[in-house]
Order: structure tokens, then C-alpha cells, then sequence
């Protein structure tokens, strides 16, 4: 199949006629058996044309040509990709998806044919999003490029699916998050930690909070953890379930890394959750048939589970209360990785209790920690050569 060129003349209503030139070719046979016939143009030269020619029986050569259509990305968003997706991701992350979309992305790009699709067109909406957002203000530079992941994610399936012939996101160029993110990550110093248990000592929810800071668990993991997951007498803890807020409503999920993990718990920690167990007895015997029994470790008198922005919430009470400096709830977990670098823990193993995917991974978010280690670790090694030497 070479495809052929036609040409046209066009007459305007002034009488004014004009020359296009278009390629046709044959891409298949229909159902009745007629060859089906798609054209492509109009080119102003028959150069152009030739050139563009070359170019479609190539890609029906290779198997990447697309037959023309006016399908709009929101019509594939909504009506193809956003169902299709729903199945695939958490519920958390596809109302992510689908808001993001509809916020940022489907109002300015929405109308556009999905053929038609540019890098032009995606940059020139990152920098729009970036200066001005969506009527709610600028977006940062880490909001804008997960924009751009979810609109390539989009594309890439509409490739897949034989919609589109090649994804424009992949030479889009969104903006860079500042390097200086992860250095601005808030933890708290060993005394303010234990100021903060000290503060909540003695609350319904004190076992949670130690928890949440002995262990660096998200706060999805913290709210989802269950009885059955935990073995008092081993000191240990499996990170298998998440309770998190989707539209505000709150669902159970998985862990963020969809894997399970062990932690291993310290006695104090152990001897309250004991406590905490016969507490939990005692209102489940108060509240009788009304008690919802979820087998929740972090849940409300009557067994319901804790709303994920209630708890976080809660702990900005809890630390104005207790008069220290504020951080956020998610930096109890930088503050457990924090203080077990400096006390030398093996990066692997907070890696492990952590969650992530990773030590290098670790190491590239705590990568500010370090330095300020390296003093103590010269120390250590002079330390060790001068003992050597004074032995010999």
C-alpha cells in the first residue's frame, strides 16, 4: 500500500479558486467488504503532500497509524479513561485523578481533539497553573508536575487504546520542584518529642500517639491498624491495612507501598496498648449492641473509626497545647526517621519501618540529616585508628 495523492480545486465565493492537495489511504475493509478509504489533508504543494504521504504509509507499515478522529480529551477522560482507571488505583488516588482533571485540566484542554493535542499546548497550560491556577491561586511546581504525570497517564492509554499516535507528554516539560523540599521538612529534636508524650500522658488516645511517633507510620496506616495485626507478646506490629478520607469520606485502603511490613514496638509502647486493649473492652461492654466492632486499634468510644482530618486535627490542638513548636501531623513520621539516623540506625531498617520503596530512597529524603552526622563519625574513626596505634 503506497497511498495515492488527489488534487483539488476549490472555489471561493468571490470567485477565487484554490489549489489543495490531499493523500488518501487505504487502512482496511469494512464490514461488507468494501476497502475503507481515509484521506489527509489539504496540503498547499504537492510537496507537502508527498512528504505526508511518506510518512502515513510508513506508520501503517510499522503499525502506528491512527485512523483521524475528533474524539476530545474530555470525552476520552470521562467517558473511557477515568472508568477505566477506577479499577486500577486506589480509591484515594483516582478521586485524585479525576479532580485534578476537572479542576485543572479538562477547562482549558477539555475541547481540544485528542489528535490535536500539543506540547505547546500542555507547557503553555503548566505555566498558566503555575502563575495563576485555577481560581484558587498559583499551584506549586510539585502540584503542577503531578498534573503532568496524571495528563500523561491519560495519553499513554489513549496511545494504547490506538486513539492517539503518539503521547505529546512525553516532551512536555513541567517545572521542576525547588531541590530545597526535602530540606525543609519539620521534625522535632528528641526533648520536644518527649515533651509531646509527656503532654498527652494519660489521654484516651495516648497508646495512638506514641504509636504514630514510635513508629513512623503514616497517618492512614496509624487510623487502619487492627488488633489482629498486632502481637503484644513478640513486640511487633504488620502494617496491612489504611483508613483514609475520599471526598471526606472515609474508606479502608491499603498501605501507600501495597505491601505489607513489620515493625517491631518498644516495651513502653507494648505495656500501653495493653492498657489501651482494656479500655477499649470496657466501652465496647458500655456502648453493648451500638458498639461498632472494626477491630480497630485508633477508633472513637463507640469502635467507629477516626476521620483522618479529625486525628490531624487533634494533633494540632494537642501540640498549641502543649507550647511546641508546630509541625505537622505527618512530621512525627520525619521526626522518628530523623532521630534514628542520629542514633545510628542502620538506613535499611528505617527504610524497612518506614515503608519506602528503598534505603537509597531513604537516604535521598533524609539526605540533610547527614552532614550534620559526619562530625561525630570522623570522631569515631580517628577514635578508633588512635586506639589501634596506642595498642601496637
Amino acid at each position: 500500500m503506497q497511498g495515492h495523492i488527489h488534487k483539488r480545486v476549490h472555489t471561493g465565493k468571490n470567485g477565487q479558486q484554490t489549489t489543495r492537495w490531499y493523500v488518501v489511504v487505504d487502512v482496511g475493509m469494512a464490514v461488507d467488504g468494501r476497502r475503507r478509504q481515509k484521506w489527509h489533508g489539504g496540503f498547499r504543494t504537492r510537496k507537502e503532500a508527498e512528504i505526508a504521504r511518506a510518512k502515513l504509509v510508513d506508520d501503517l507499515h510499522t503499525g502506528s497509524y491512527v485512523v483521524p478522529g475528533r474524539l476530545t480529551l474530555a470525552e476520552w477522560v470521562r467517558d473511557s479513561w477515568l472508568p477505566m482507571t477506577e479499577g486500577r488505583v486506589k480509591p484515594s488516588t483516582f478521586h485524585s485523578y479525576r479532580q485534578n482533571m476537572e479542576i485543572h485540566v479538562l477547562p482549558v484542554l477539555g475541547s481540544k481533539p485528542l489528535q490535536q493535542l500539543t506540547v505547546m499546548m500542555l507547557n503553555a497550560l503548566y505555566a498558566r497553573l503555575q502563575s495563576e491556577g485555577s481560581g484558587h491561586g498559583a499551584l506549586s511546581a510539585k502540584t503542577v508536575r503531578y498534573i503532568h504525570t496524571i495528563i500523561h497517564k491519560a495519553l499513554e492509554d489513549a496511545v494504547d487504546a490506538g486513539l492517539a499516535a503518539k503521547n505529546v507528554a512525553d516532551r512536555a516539560k513541567p517545572p521542576r520542584p525547588s531541590r530545597r523540599s526535602t530540606r525543609d521538612v519539620g521534625s522535632w529534636e528528641a526533648p520536644e518529642l518527649a515533651q509531646f508524650l509527656a503532654s498527652v500522658r494519660g489521654t484516651r488516645l495516648e497508646a495512638v500517639w506514641r504509636l504514630a511517633a514510635m513508629t513512623g507510620m503514616r497517618r492512614g496506616e496509624v487510623l487502619g491498624l487492627r488488633w489482629a495485626d498486632v502481637d503484644l507478646g513478640a513486640a511487633r506490629l504488620s502494617v496491612r491495612h489504611a483508613v483514609v478520607a475520599v471526598a471526606y469520606d472515609v474508606i479502608e485502603s491499603t498501605p501507600k507501598s501495597h505491601n505489607a511490613r513489620v515493625i517491631d514496638l518498644d516495651s513502653e509502647t507494648v505495656e500501653l496498648l495493653r492498657a489501651h486493649q482494656q479500655q477499649q473492652t470496657k466501652e465496647r461492654e458500655e456502648w453493648a449492641q451500638d458498639y461498632q466492632d472494626r477491630d480497630l486499634i485508633a477508633a472513637r468510644e463507640d469502635g467507629s473509626p477516626i476521620h483522618p482530618h479529625s486525628f490531624s486535627q487533634s494533633f494540632v490542638r494537642l501540640v498549641r497545647r502543649a507550647d511546641l513548636r508546630t509541625i505537622r501531623l505527618h512530621d512525627l513520621r520525619h521526626t522518628h526517621a530523623t532521630l534514628a539516623l542520629k542514633a545510628g540506625v542502620p538506613v535499611k531498617v528505617i527504610s524497612e519501618r518506614l515503608g519506602h520503596e528503598s534505603p537509597a530512597f531513604t537516604l535521598k529524603q533524609y539526605a540533610h540529616i547527614i552532614p550534620g552526622m559526619q562530625a561525630a563519625a570522623a570522631a569515631l574513626v580517628a577514635e578508633l585508628i588512635k586506639e589501634q596505634g596506642d595498642a601496637a
